[in-house]
């Protein structure tokens, strides 16, 4: 087959028009168009009053050796490259010591499917509780104010990731088309087959319970066990090799090979490892606030008179200012329709992030705005990212009433420099509640000069960007994991054989889709492993 890429068309074209743009651009007739399939549809917003879907198609000719030759210097015209996943290992009649995934995040779930899939038989160990009784745990702190450490937004199957805007979209290079595998798996697991084709695919927090049961049902049904409440408190490690996990109940588990998807927040398992010896260093990572507008305003920003159209759904936006104190400020994790959500996974302490259901009609946009600092803003020892991140969440704690209440300030107030009392046209999302109040001391000034200097610099991009009356809920520290765990070309730890660092805790992924690639990269490694192979 063939495929054209950047095919664009008027928003509201028809099928017909379709097909007679892909005989234009092709130079064929119609009887010699066989069969098309759309691969990716996006969008141009550009001019938001003339708005064009941008096409990616895969399509069957009469004579496709003729156009290649004819189109042979078109960038835009190619052989569709073959996106189906092969195995690289099957496992021996006998393994002796199963491989262990820890953690049941996007990461975990896919290193643990691939290795199920492969014939390895994987153990999943999972800190938090499954899907659905950690939803209720999720949701007591919401509703109730009642906090579980071990079962939360963080921890619990699914990972972070679950209570999330759901997506599927990265920029990472991908030359063995993992992503695809990825998608193909969602939807055996119930994700609507538009993921496949949608430029910015998303699922939306319902829909990925029902899917991560879905594929722990997979994974059990080949062979792999998932066990849930299981911290490992301890991975036994002699002579920079690793020979078990010891489970928070005293259980050991003996192993050779050891997936950590342990996620972002697992901050007592970094810990152990440092103080094992395990190499870790500090990486830069993001801090700030989550800001809300009514979404319908965004729509209008960005659509114009298309806004509502059913194939553009909520408008979203991505923006970043380099302030004039050397910081960058940017937007992360942009949540269309959707709602600020309490995500701390220690007491005492207050997290937001954002998420948003596949239907994305919630009455606000939200998202973080956050300052990009590095490991030379919080000196000393690996793990002092993990201090600082404390720091401010205690802070917030504190500012927010001490109930896990976030603390909140109108962005007009804010850029004034002037405490808030009360809300005006934006209603916050954010349960348990908003404390109004003073934000300026819930980040280091550094951060809290560079947010009040990009706040109108994106209103100049995002008209009503640093409208009065939207809110600030803060603060927004786990945007990424404060530490690497450096690992080599083999996909194991640089300084202890048979412990694969992994996913967005370790510092190689930043997102559901690319954890999951991540964690099928590595499950091909811990296979090639065990089967006596190099990876290529």
């Amino acid at each position: 087959m063939l495929r054209i890429t950047e095919l664009k068309l008027p928003l509201n074209h028809t099928e017909a028009q379709l097909e007679q743009a892909i005989c234009q651009r092709l130079g064929i007739s119609d009887n010699q168009l066989v069969t098309y399939t759309v691969f990716r549809r996006g969008h141009d917003a550009r001019k938001k009053n003339d708005i064009l879907l941008v096409y990616t198609l895969d399509i069957e000719t009469a004579d496709e050796d003729a156009v290649l030759t004819r189109f042979k210097d078109d960038a835009h015209i190619s052989v569709t490259p073959d996106t189906s996943y092969r195995f690289v290992a099957q496992a021996p009649a006998k393994i002796t010591n199963r491989p262990i995934v820890i953690g049941t995040g996007p990461c975990g779930l896919f290193a643990g499917l691939i290795l199920a899939q492969m014939g390895f038989r994987p153990i999943i160990l999972e800190r938090g509780k499954a899907v659905r009784e950690r939803t209720k745990d999720t949701f007591g702190l919401w509703r109730k104010r009642v906090f579980n450490p071990e079962s939360n937004v963080q921890f619990g199957e699914g990972g972070a990731g679950t209570f999330s805007d759901g997506k599927l979209y990265t920029q990472i290079k991908d030359p063995n088309h993992y992503g695809r595998k990825v998608l193909t798996e969602f939807v055996k697991a119930g994700a609507p087959e538009e993921i496949l084709h949608v430029s910015k695919p998303h699922i939306g927090t319902f829909r990925l319970v029902t899917m991560v049961e879905q594929m722990r049902a997979t994974i059990e049904s080949l062979g792999g066990e998932i066990r849930f409440e299981s911290r490992v408190d301890t991975i036994a490690i002699d002579n920079n090799q690793v020979r078990a996990v010891v489970l928070a109940n005293g259980e050991t588990l003996v192993c050779d090979h050891v997936v950590l998807a342990v996620g972002h927040s697992a901050r007592d398992t970094f810990k152990m490892l440092y103080d094992q010896g395990v190499y870790i260093e500090a990486k830069p990572f993001s801090v700030g606030f989550r800001i809300e507008h009514p979404q319908s305003l965004i729509d209008n920003c960005r659509y114009g008179s298309n806004a509502g159209n059913p194939l553009l759904g909520a408008a979203d936006y991505k923006l970043v200012h380099h302030c004039k104190n050397g910081r960058s400020v940017y937007s992360f994790c942009m949540c269309p329709g959707g709602t600020v959500v309490a995500a701390t996974s220690e007491a005492g302490h207050v997290v937001t992030n954002g998420m948003s259901q596949y239907s994305r009609n919630e009455r606000n946009a939200n998202s973080g705005i956050v300052v990009g600092i590095t490991p030379e803003d919080y000196p000393g020892h690996p793990l002092a990212g993990i201090d600082f991140q404390r720091q401010l969440e205690a802070r917030a704690f504190k500012l927010g009433g001490e109930t896990y209440d976030a603390p909140g300030q109108l962005v007009g107030d804010f850029i004034a420099q002037r405490p808030s009392k009360a809300f005006g046209t934006v209603q916050p999302s954010y349960t348990p509640g908003v404390h109004l109040g003073d934000l300026s001391t819930a980040l280091p000034d550094y951060a809290i000069e560079a947010i009040r200097e990009a706040l109108p610099a994106f209103d100049k991009k995002i008209k009503g960007f640093a409208m009065a009356d939207a809110v600030l809920t803060g603060v927004e520290t786990r945007t990424s994991s404060p530490i690497r765990i450096k690992r080599n070309s083999q996909y194991q730890s640089i300084n202890t054989k048979g412990l694969y660092p992994a996913g967005e805790g370790a510092g190689y992924a930043g997102g559901i889709l690319s954890a999951a690639v991540d964690g099928i990269k590595v499950a091909e490694a811990v296979a090639l492993d065990i089967v006596g192979k190099t990876p290529s």
